[in-house]
């Protein structure tokens, strides 16, 4: 069996304000709880929080090995890890604009070879920004709002990889920066359960071979509205690319990975 030391980092991508906000808050969504009647002003909901994520998948830069990631749910929750995200919802009438951000970093090390005497390090940056248009179809349920979405998601990776063998060879590095933006289509829902509570679900699939192979998302959750304004919520969301570009003389950059696990939000309409 292969030995494997993880460390799951999470870096966070908000001041110190927003920090201090999240730590406080228990939970929120980020779906269409931006409510607004038909033929309404505009209605705008922000959207804080945290992504308790486990990655797993393989990464590839340059010439060098593929490694396999997988880091498990159970090893955030003991390193206290996670990600910090940020959503923004914006309405009127049958219209909507959805727009997310995710910032992370993420390193794995794993024994590799025969006897597990060589070691391989990998660090993932990762910026991955959505946004979308969406609009609401005629459902015949006034607790029930529907909405089909069209847009794009961007993502930036930085790949970094370390090979160090095991013996007098010496140790091989490499890293390569990647950018590609996809289209996604998909859909949004927002059901009301009760004067209070309420659930949300979005999910997206794109790519098709305009950025990456394939890239999909999804989101799904349960939430309690505080007041009119303030909401709170707990979900779980996942996010898988799959990306590899055509490969020149010094190798080609291999990234197809899931990230996924719970989130804890907190949301504001105005």
């Amino acid at each position: 069996m292969r030995s494997m030391k993880v460390i799951h980092r999470s870096v966070l991508c908000a001041t110190g304000a927003a920090v201090a906000l999240l730590t406080a808050a228990a939970a929120a969504t980020p779906a269409l709880a931006a409510d607004a009647t038909p033929g309404s002003d505009w209605k705008f909901q922000t959207t804080l929080y945290v992504w308790a994520t486990s990655l797993t998948g393989d990464v590839g830069v340059r010439n060098l090995p593929t490694a396999s990631v997988d880091v498990p749910f159970s090893d955030v929750l003991r390193n206290a890890d996670g990600a910090l995200m940020g959503a923004f919802v914006a309405r009127n009438g049958k219209w909507l604009l959805l727009a997310d951000l995710v910032y992370a970093k993420l390193s794995d090390t794993q024994s590799v070879g025969t006897f597990g005497g060589s070691r391989l390090d990998a660090t993932i940056t990762q910026t991955i920004a959505s946004g979308a248009v969406g609009y609401l179809l005629p459902t015949g349920l006034q607790n029930l709002d529907l909405a089909l979405t069209a847009g794009a998601r961007y993502t930036n990776i930085k790949s970094s990889m370390t090979f160090d063998p095991n013996g007098p060879l010496k140790s091989v590095s490499g890293d390569q920066r990647k950018t590609w933006i996809d289209p996604t289509v998909g859909f949004a829902g927002h059901f009301t359960i009760s004067e209070k509570w309420f659930a949300d679900a979005v999910a997206d699939i794109g790519g098709f071979d305009v950025g990456s192979k394939i890239s999909s998302s999804g989101y799904a959750g349960i939430g309690y509205s505080w007041t009119p304004s303030l909401s709170t919520s707990l979900g779980y969301r996942y996010l898988y690319e799959n990306y590899e570009d055509s490969g020149n003389a010094t190798g080609t950059f291999r990234y197809k990975t899931t990230m996924h696990g719970p989130t804890v939000a907190l949301s504001w309409k105005f």
